[in-house]
């Protein structure tokens, strides 16, 4: 058993006494590795409860936080999930555990360098059910909609228009809104189109940039 297991195992026991995350989110964290998400020079820090800079003004976001989203968005095997800002390509691994092979994920990342990255690291451990784009994820994805679940992995100003008509009905999308106050919201698409939003708390993000986003 290497050090980074044995890690990686006190921090997914940690999270589920303090959040008490599902069996099914616990086991897909104690399958990825984070460490080898996160630069180098990181790699000793990777599974400590924080995010991380992975370059470029942007971090990977603290497991705990990964965990919350997987819980609030109740992801099943065969879904296809929208992630919007992949980042380090940690979300979306852990993400397509739970969907299973029969799922898929896409994910969108606005910056070339870390999407190149995060794509292969994500197909050098075998996650050939995710597919990286480069692009404006605040325009979603329009080609693979609709989507049984979508989540945002930057603050927005409001909930971008394209996300909620690129969301199933029956569907369930995670968002942190706001600037200086931010704070997660479960969204809920309804029958008819109806939506529902629930805010879960207070949270901290970086900016999701682009058009139905921040400005640069």
């Amino acid at each position: 058993m290497d050090e980074y297991f044995e890690r990686r195992r006190r921090m997914v026991e940690k999270l589920k006494e303090e959040l008490n995350i599902s069996e099914r989110v616990a086991e897909a964290m104690l399958k990825v590795p984070r460490h080898v998400f996160v630069p180098p020079e990181y790699r000793r820090e990777a599974y400590n409860d924080y995010p991380l800079p992975i370059g470029y003004d942007q971090t990977i976001s603290a497991p705990h936080m990964v965990a919350i989203m997987c819980e609030l968005l109740d992801l099943k095997e065969g879904m296809k999930v929208l992630e919007i800002g992949t980042g380090s390509g940690y979300h979306a691994a852990i993400v397509a555990e739970l969907v299973g092979k029969d799922g898929k994920v896409i994910t969108i990342e606005r910056i070339p360098e870390l999407a190149k990255r995060a794509e292969k690291t994500l197909k050098e451990l075998g996650y050939d059910n995710v597919i990286v784009i480069v692009g404006d994820g605040s325009e979603g994805y329009k080609d693979e909609a609709p989507y049984d679940r979508i989540y945002v992995t930057a603050t927005a100003p409001e909930v971008p228009p394209p996300l909620i008509e690129q969301l199933k009905e029956g569907g369930k999308m995670v968002i942190p809104i706001g600037n200086f106050s931010q704070y997660l919201y479960l969204i809920e698409k309804k029958k008819g189109g109806k939506i529902e939003k629930r805010n879960m708390g207070p949270v901290r993000f970086v900016p999701l940039i682009g058009k139905f986003g921040f400005k640069d």
